[in-house]
């Protein structure tokens, strides 16, 4: 008996090898699919950049008081903590009202450069709420500066004090014959010099300046996003035509095999 031998699928020659000619035929037939491809990128960044608002950094500086050189009356980190959880709140609300405004278009970081006495306000915003920033940042330097002067008159109160005290003192001794009293009396001489030196070194803290602009504008520059747009409106725009002419190779071959 004779047997039919079991069906063999029809095998089509493959040739899946691609040339850089072919690639470059590519290329020359999708031109317009390419440039569509690189204008949409390169304009809508150019659109980007030119409705985007530039913005710049605004910076306060306030140096905090001092009762010696080098060495703060309230450390950095208590006003730093002062401003963030006592101040920056209210001073918000504050200008909110002022301003009819439901929220401020910035925010403000407070900071304590190392190895200084200085607390740094910093503020990104548009030149266009330059004003808004001043008056945040004006409000909280105030707070600041009223904080650190009554902080410095108690200070100073206290060490007044303690000099009539020790004047009072110095004259009693000063009265009295005793084999004692030259002891006591270049103690207390010594004393009044130590705190009449430290009422000399109390400085109060000062504003040293007030929502500074930034030279150069914050994030990145235009000119790289410019860069970077035709860089990858090229690549995309190569990826476009590579696959507009895969999806018409793949439709031909559907309509091929329909017939």
């Amino acid at each position: 008996m004779n047997q039919t031998p079991p069906y063999e699928p029809q095998r089509y020659p493959q040739n899946d090898e691609i040339s850089l000619v072919d690639l470059a035929k590519i290329l020359i037939k999708r031109w317009k699919t390419m440039v569509l491809i690189f204008l949409i990128v390169v304009l809508g960044a150019l659109a980007y950049v030119l409705l985007t608002e530039r913005s710049y950094e605004y910076v306060s500086i306030y140096q905090v008081a001092e009762e010696a050189p080098g060495r703060a009356l309230e450390t950095p980190a208590s006003v730093l903590a002062k401003v963030n959880n006592l101040y920056v709140g209210p001073e918000t609300r504050k200008l909110r009202e002022s301003a009819g405004l439901e929220s401020l278009p910035f925010e403000v970081t407070v900071a304590n450069p190392n190895d200084t006495l200085l607390i740094r306000l910093g503020s990104e915003a548009s030149e266009d709420n330059h004003e808004l920033v001043a008056q945040m940042h004006e409000g909280l330097l105030a707070r600041m500066t009223e904080g650190q002067g009554e902080r410095l008159e108690r200070r100073q109160a206290s060490l007044e004090q303690q000099l009539k005290n020790t004047e009072a003192a110095l004259e009693s001794v000063e009265q009295t014959n005793t084999e004692w009293g030259s002891e006591l009396i270049a103690s207390y001489t010594e004393r009044l010099a130590g705190i009449q030196l430290r009422l000399t070194q109390l400085s109060e803290g000062q504003v040293v300046q007030v929502a500074m602009q930034s030279l150069e504008p914050t994030g990145t520059s235009r000119s790289l996003i410019m860069a970077l747009a035709l860089v990858l409106g090229g690549m995309l725009g190569v990826i476009a035509a590579f696959f507009s002419q895969f999806a018409v190779v793949v439709r031909d071959s559907l309509s091929e095999e329909a017939w």
